[in-house]
Parts: C-alpha cells; sequence; structure tokens
C-alpha cells in the first residue's frame, strides 16, 4: 500500500504537457483535451439525432458548431478570463489576450494561458440565443437537447489541467493528495483537477443524460445543468486552491465559487418560475 500511494503522489512529476513540439511552437494535451472534448459532444449529438426524434437537421447542427466553438467556447472564454480574473494585467498587455506572443524585452512565444469556464458559458448562451432566433428555433428546447451532451467533454478539460499541473488543490494530509511539479511550496496537494474531471464531467453527465427525455417544461434539462454545475463545482472549490492573483473574493469564497453560487441560484429561480408558469 505504501509503494503505491508514493507512487500515486508523485504521478505529475513525471507527466510531461507538451505533446509535440516544433521549434517554438508547442502543442499541450490541453489543447488536445479540448478538441476530443469538441468531438465528444459532437458524437453524443450525433447519437441524439439518429436514435431520438427531434425538429434538428445535421445541416442545422453543423453550423451551431461552427458558431458555439469559434465565437461562444473560444472567443466567450478568452474574454471571460481576461474580464474576471487577469483584467489588470491584460490592460497593461493587450496583445497578449488573442496572441501568443510577450512584446516585453522583445519577441516571445507564451502561448495562450487562460479560459474561464464562466465566460464560454454566457458567450454560448448569447450565441445559440441569437443562433436559435436567425433559424426560428424555440432557445429552450434547443437548449434542452444539447446540454445533456456537454458535460462529459469537461473530463478531458481537467485531465488537461492535471497534466499540465496547473489549478492544483490547497494543501492537505490526505493520502492520495499529490506534488504539483510547478508547486514551489513542494507540499502534498488535493489533485482537484481529477474531482473536477469526475464531479463536473461523470457525475453531471450521468445525471443529464439519464433525464434528458423526462423533461417536466420545456428548460428544465438546461436549468438543472447549471444548477446541477453550479453546485458541484462550489463544493469541489473549498479544496481547489484559489488563483493567487486574486485569492479569496469575499470571506472564505473564491471567484469561481462566487460565479457559481449566482450560475446554480439563476437555475434555481427559472425553475420555480417555469414550474409555476407551467402551473398556471
Amino acid at each position: 500500500m505504501h509503494g503505491f500511494l508514493v507512487w500515486w503522489q508523485h504521478i505529475p512529476e513525471h507527466l510531461n504537457p507538451v505533446l509535440i513540439q516544433i521549434g517554438p511552437l508547442r502543442i499541450h494535451y490541453y489543447g488536445l483535451g479540448y478538441v476530443i472534448a469538441f468531438l465528444v459532444t459532437y458524437l453524443l449529438i450525433k447519437y441524439r439525432l439518429k436514435t431520438e426524434k427531434t425538429d434538428y437537421s445535421w445541416e442545422l447542427i453543423n453550423k451551431y458548431f461552427i458558431w458555439a466553438i469559434f465565437f461562444g467556447v473560444l472567443l466567450g472564454g478568452r474574454i471571460g478570463y481576461v474580464l474576471f480574473y487577469n483584467l489588470k494585467y491584460y490592460i497593461a498587455h493587450p496583445l497578449e489576450i488573442i496572441l501568443p506572443f510577450s512584446v516585453d524585452g522583445g519577441l516571445h512565444y507564451t502561448g495562450i494561458y487562460g479560459m474561464s469556464y464562466h465566460g464560454g458559458l454566457l458567450s454560448l448562451i448569447l450565441v445559440t440565443f441569437f443562433f436559435c432566433k436567425l433559424h426560428k428555433i424555440r432557445f429552450l428546447d434547443f437548449a434542452d437537447f444539447l446540454i445533456p451532451c456537454i458535460p462529459l467533454g469537461y473530463t478531458f478539460g481537467r485531465i488537461g489541467n492535471f497534466i499540465n499541473s496547473e489549478l492544483y488543490g490547497r494543501v492537505t494530509d490526505f493520502a492520495l493528495g499529490m506534488y504539483f511539479p510547478t508547486d514551489k511550496t513542494g507540499l502534498l496537494r488535493h489533485p482537484s483537477q481529477l474531482y473536477e474531471a469526475f464531479f463536473e464531467g461523470i457525475v453531471l453527465f450521468i445525471i443529464l443524460w439519464s433525464v434528458r427525455k423526462k423533461k417536466a417544461f420545456s428548460g428544465f434539462v438546461f436549468f438543472l445543468y447549471l444548477i446541477g454545475y453550479g453546485l458541484l463545482r462550489f463544493l469541489v472549490e473549498f479544496v481547489r486552491d484559489p488563483d493567487a492573483h486574486l485569492g479569496f473574493i469575499v470571506g472564505p469564497f473564491t471567484m469561481g465559487q462566487v460565479l457559481c453560487f449566482f450560475m446554480a441560484l439563476s437555475g434555481v429561480i427559472m425553475v420555480f418560475a417555469l414550474k409555476k408558469k407551467s402551473w398556471n
């Protein structure tokens, strides 16, 4: 048992976050995780189209994916990170918002680091809303159709965080904690990336996938997603190390917890509002 714990605790130290390097260009496993996440979501939507009766066509879904990936997830996630997590830095370094280079002391390749889940979500909701308006689709029904296919992809993004040795947890004496090579303290920490991969990805997917055909009203699955993700991440963030440049935002709560609280609260409010409306 002792041998297993030693092996487990030192796993991150043996992982190389770079998949391929060509000169200064580096492709990380984190980027591959995004590709797999999109592919998994796409295949699950394809499965729903083939096995369930819907009003949506493949042509429509393909058009939506272009909107969703580039204008929703990638652009929104990046802008959200800039606004929510590091606005002061990017005001001083605006080119680094969209370019993977630093111009301080010459041109240096840095890569683009920093994506906000909540920024991506808000942007994706707006993109989906306008897409539905353009194609005369009911937004809540379309959201209910798409949302059960999404959480499983989070698993691969969080595994990418783990391989990058980033967004690790707080210091712990828990035997299954790990040592992360990017942590200068050298202390045992919660592998919070793996907790999030399991709860935000696998658990939430199972919940939403199991109720995808049993929604009580239009928007039920979508708002259940907001509640489920918000609650699960809010809890996991109690063992996740807060961003060093932000620390705790309100009392013992991190920026992620504050955003997740309002996310879950909005879901609860909408469920009760729509449920009450359906009774009338």
